[in-house]
């Protein structure tokens, strides 16, 4: 299981790091955006599926996530003011 939260994160961050350097405009972030809330889905589905049992970490990854999510919306809401 911390194999699969590892994962998602990793995924996560990786998204957000590839497309931070490249950000021609707020569309990018949005693709970004959507890959947070995809992500915090499957999170979801995970911790479900576990009974919520992850000895804290999932509630982690959750809020770490949800986290992201803000920021890029924050981001994509200034992106778009600025044009």
């Amino acid at each position: 299981m911390k194999r699969l939260l590892l994962a998602i994160l990793g995924a996560s961050m990786l998204c957000f790091s590839s497309a931070y350097g490249q950000v021609r405009d707020w569309r990018d972030l949005e693709e970004v955006h959507k890959h947070i809330v995809e992500a915090i889905h499957e999170m979801e589905r995970a911790r479900a599926a576990n009974h919520y049992d992850m000895e804290g970490y999932g509630a982690r990854a959750e809020e770490a996530l949800r986290h992201a999510e803000r920021e890029l919306h924050e981001a994509i809401e200034a992106s778009r003011a600025h044009r």
